[in-house]
């Protein structure tokens, strides 16, 4: 049995997956789970730190999964709220029961759009925009998800959802005449796949989604991404503090307000700050290095949004 390696202060802070494909997000959840147990940092139930991800990725996608552990969980809905930056592949043809390559062919199509119409068309698909979400998705309908009752074979309708897409482009690289990959950022709630299906049919095609990969979630990007394998690692000796980033790192759109220790100790109890000279906004309330809370500053006051429950540097 390895060593107990449990710290001395529950574990909190965010670690960022790269997701392989076939790998759900609930399984990355639990694979952290069990490094944590076999790896000595949590080697009792009451030892495990709460852990969340920020965000759920289909099997069939790859790329960033934030993984939410301790007092960082408390920011998972704002990680869901984040906008996300995709990549994916269309190709035209086909589109299938799950606008991706996991259902079945529904429509085929000859036609295959140039370059030139294709780079014309994402403006349209630029902005704010209404799309209907896939029958595949986990939408719930009367109570029931949308994916259970549309393998079970039952129409499923789902209405119109507004989102917004940032930016849309195709991604460098080489391109075939059947497919094209594009990145787009977008809002929260869009889903990649009705974009590819909409596209498509737009330029007079079919199509849906062959590769589908996330670079971008809230603040977090791929280059801070870490392989399952390397994730692994960690239930064989490996320092997991080496993998895990700051609470903090999920505020970095956030500015940073300095307090006191009296300060700190008022915003800790919840206590309302006065006289801040600070513009009207969001931000993340620090001790030296520590976050102490998220507090929202309106007419000179400050008020708690979001405590967190971290030691104090000195402890």
């Amino acid at each position: 049995m390895k060593p107990s390696k449990t710290p001395a202060h529950p574990l909190s802070g965010w670690i960022v997956l790269d997701k392989p494909r076939e790998l759900g997000s609930t399984q990355a959840v639990a694979a952290l789970k069990r490094n944590l147990r076999q790896g000595g940092y949590a080697p009792t139930k009451k030892d495990m730190p709460k852990v969340g991800h920020g965000g759920t990725l289909d099997p069939l996608a790859e790329g960033v999964l934030p993984i939410a552990l301790g007092e960082a969980t408390k920011l998972a809905g704002r990680m869901l709220d984040a906008s996300k930056i995709y990549e994916f592949t269309l190709r035209f043809g086909e589109e299938t029961t799950t606008l991706d390559t996991e259902g079945e062919v529904v429509e085929r199509s000859d036609v295959r759009p140039t370059m030139d119409e294709i780079e014309a068309i994402l403006p349209r698909f630029t902005g704010p925009i209404e799309q209907v979400p896939p029958a595949f998705s986990a939408l719930k309908v009367d109570g029931k998800r949308a994916y259970d009752l549309a393998r079970a074979g039952e129409q499923v309708e789902l209405k119109k959802r507004a989102v917004t897409i940032h930016d849309l482009s195709i991604a460098d690289g080489p391109h075939d005449r059947d497919a094209v990959t594009l990145v787009a950022h977008v809002s929260k709630g869009t889903y990649i796949r009705s974009l590819a299906r909409d596209i498509a049919r737009a330029l007079g095609s079919l199509g849906h989604v062959t590769y589908l990969r996330r670079t971008k979630a809230g603040p977090f990007r791929q280059e801070q991404a870490i392989s399952l394998d390397k994730l692994n690692e960690t239930a064989n000796g490996a320092a997991l503090e080496d993998l895990l980033l700051p609470l903090e790192a999920g505020l970095d759109d956030i500015p940073a307000l300095t307090l006191s220790q009296t300060e700190a100790q008022a915003v800790r109890q919840g206590r309302v700050l006065s006289g801040m000279p600070q513009a009207p906004g969001l931000y993340c309330a620090m001790l030296d290095t520590v976050p102490v809370a998220l507090v929202e500053i309106e007419s000179g006051t400050a008020k708690v949004v979001r405590g967190f429950n971290l030691p104090d540097v000195a402890e």
